[in-house]
This record gives C-alpha cells, sequence and structure tokens, in this order.
C-alpha cells in the first residue's frame, strides 16, 4: 500500500483501487479516506470495510482550485478528529500533487505555518510536489477559512499547533 504517514493522524498516498489495499489501511488505523482523485470513487470499498469516505473529485490540471473543494476536505477531516482514534488518509492516483495539496489544507486549517506544514509533508514523502498553483490555492483558500472563523468567533482562541 503507498501510503506515507505525515503526522500520527495524518497520512498521504497514491490510489486504493483494491479492496485488499483498504483492508491494510484498516489495519494501519485507518478511519477516515479523503479520496481526491477523479479517476476512481472509493466509496464501496470503504462501505465494504467500515471506513468513511469522502470522494473529492478534483483534476490534477495545474490550475487553481476553489475553495469549496478544499472546504469539503478540511471540514470532513476535522469532524474525524473529533474522534480520538480517529486516522485520515489523503490520496489521489499516486500522492505527488492532489493529496499533498489536501493534506497541506487541512494541517493550515489546523494552525501549521506554511513552510512547515510544507517541509514536513515533503519530507516524509519525498514525491510530493508542490505546485505553486496549488499551494497558492491552499493559501487562498485559508485566508477565506480564517476570516469565516473570525466572523463566527469575533474573540478566537490562540491557534495551537498540533
Amino acid at each position: 500500500m503507498d501510503i506515507t504517514w505525515v503526522t500520527d493522524r495524518v497520512a498521504v498516498g497514491g490510489g486504493i483501487w483494491v479492496s485488499e489495499k483498504m483492508a491494510e489501511l484498516v489495519r494501519q488505523g485507518v478511519t477516515h479516506v479523503i479520496d481526491m482523485q477523479i479517476e476512481f470513487d472509493d466509496t464501496a470499498l470503504g462501505r465494504e470495510a467500515g471506513v468513511a469516505v469522502l470522494w473529492n473529485p478534483t483534476d490534477d490540471d495545474f490550475k487553481p482550485k476553489p475553495y469549496e473543494l478544499l472546504e469539503r476536505g478540511v471540514k470532513f477531516a476535522l469532524a474525524a478528529f473529533e474522534y480520538n482514534d480517529a486516522k485520515v488518509f489523503i490520496h489521489c492516483a499516486a500522492g505527488v500533487h492532489r493529496a499533498p495539496m489536501m493534506a497541506l489544507a487541512v494541517m493550515r486549517a489546523t494552525g501549521w505555518e506554511l513552510e512547515d506544514a510544507m517541509e514536513l509533508i515533503q519530507g516524509r514523502r519525498y514525491v510530493v510536489d508542490f505546485a505553486d498553483v496549488y499551494v497558492q490555492s491552499v493559501e487562498r483558500f485559508v485566508k477565506t477559512w480564517e476570516k469565516k472563523l473570525v466572523e463566527k468567533n469575533p474573540h478566537p482562541i490562540a491557534k495551537k499547533r498540533r
């Protein structure tokens, strides 16, 4: 199984494709999957294995990604993290562009600084290629995300790095 643990709760990798690989993820403690590939929907494999799957199909076209795409993945991950034992596997076909972009969005939304998150992801998964347009998409997302959080709660608690 093509999986790289970035933190103790977030992993990045390539396609699952078959039930045997989904079963391997379960053995590694994965409870939630964010499927960024447009090529294949893992929902049925997840249902069979008892894993929650968000199919968030994304074209790897090196074009800016919309806020809503990143928001869906971040909200799914944050909901998973409400459970102490939850572990999230974020993947695309090869784990080079789309999955790292989403992992970066999740980490930024949980308080990580951009450079620290990118360094950790790339340091653990050497094949990651952070396309500038995807990093810019994440940063645009984070600005809007943080603005919405402040609007909901004008007295936010200081961010913690996880």
